[in-house]
């Protein structure tokens, strides 16, 4: 029997089997040809499964909330036919975790594109290194305010710090418009805030720094301290202290008020000027990853991201982003772009480290 071909041994087992089913009842019959099918058809899924995880992959790390980033990846995968492997980072840790991710990475890096909800960390990245440059027909005219000058990334779909207060126990127009008014004392104990180690919190502090110089950013945090501000996970938990009374006003993000907005609770926002300057605004950014594994695939994704396609999505979606071109904003005018400070975000980002450690030591 060893030492038959595979092909007649085939016909031996086929004909036992035959055998084996004469004079079976019918109905056991038809039970050992649905199980037949049934099998043939998980052969044939495990077939289409396989054929479309041949799909050509790239590797996306991204701060971005994932319902806000997901029906974008979905599209870009439906547009491109390639295949997204994205990984997401925690809220109270936003950006934070990714970042320090790509560091450890670098000599054998695993993502091709990080998309970020956020500036500080992507400058600093570039300077370090991690980013590579990109170009393409379209970036020669992004502007230059929303740009890295040797390309290493790119700035869209602006968020802003915003005041948000509870609108059961604090009117319009004595919702503090200013960082400054904050330092009043009425507003002692009245105050929450995210911690500054993490989030954008961290690159507003640092822009204090730069605007109003070290000697008056220490004294703005030293006020805080003296007004008692609460410090918070994050600042969707900044705002939800506002929602239920906790606080009656907080520093945060426009995403979050509208969040709080959405589920209905007591809580409305005015774009936070400092001194002379208006609000900050605080961009997405994308970027490619020095040495990326899968580089075609990584310029394709980063073209999807600077499209004008993406900042309608990401205005339409729950977050409103505005757009940082012109055309696109104006087909969304609840996602009209307040007065902004002129920030310096590349010595903002430089700064930031020892900032947040000044304000960490003030604030605890």
């Amino acid at each position: 029997m060893t030492g038959l071909r595979p092909a007649r041994r085939m016909r031996r087992k086929t004909q036992a089997a035959g055998g084996r089913l004469r004079g079976l009842p019918l109905s056991t019959l038809v039970v050992v040809a649905f199980g037949a099918m049934a099998a043939a058809c998980a052969l044939a899924a495990a077939g289409c499964r396989r054929a479309e995880d041949s799909r050509p992959e790239v590797v996306l790390y991204t701060s971005v909330d994932s319902d806000v980033a997901e029906p974008i990846i979905a599209e870009f995968e439906r547009a491109s036919g390639i295949k997204v492997l994205a990984r997401f980072d925690s809220e109270a840790t936003k950006t934070l975790g990714l970042v320090q991710r790509l560091r450890t990475e670098t000599a054998r890096p695993v993502a091709d594109v990080f998309w970020s909800n956020e500036i500080f960390h992507t400058v600093r990245l570039a300077s370090e290194g991690v980013l590579a440059p990109y170009e393409s027909d379209r970036t020669k005219a992004w502007p230059a305010a929303w740009r890295d000058a040797s390309g290493r990334w790119y700035a869209f779909g602006l968020r802003f710090r915003v005041l948000a207060y509870n609108t059961k126990r604090v009117s319009e127009a004595e919702a503090p418009g200013r960082l400054e008014d904050l330092l009043d004392a009425k507003w002692r104990g009245r105050i929450a805030m995210a911690s500054p180690e993490f989030g954008t919190t961290s690159g507003h502090v640092a822009t204090w720094f730069v605007l109003y110089g070290p000697e008056r950013a220490r004294e703005i945090l030293e006020g805080l301290k003296a007004n008692e501000v609460r410090l918070a996970s994050a600042n969707s938990t900044a705002v939800r202290m506002v929602a239920t009374g906790e606080a009656d006003v907080c520093l945060t993000d426009t995403d979050d008020v509208y969040a709080a907005e959405r589920n209905g609770w007591p809580v409305a926002m005015k774009f936070l000027g400092h001194g002379q300057a208006g609000a900050l605004a605080i961009p997405n950014t994308a970027a490619i990853v020095q040495g990326a594994p899968h580089p075609a695939e990584a310029r394709a994704l980063m073209a999807f991201l600077l499209a004008d396609e993406t900042e309608r999505l990401l205005a339409a979606s729950g977050s409103r982003n505005t757009p940082v071109h012109e055309s696109v904003a104006a087909e969304f005018p609840t996602c009209a772009r307040p007065d902004c400070m002129a920030a310096d975000y590349a010595k903002a980002a430089q700064v930031a480290p020892a900032c947040v450690r000044t304000a960490s030591e003030i604030l605890r």
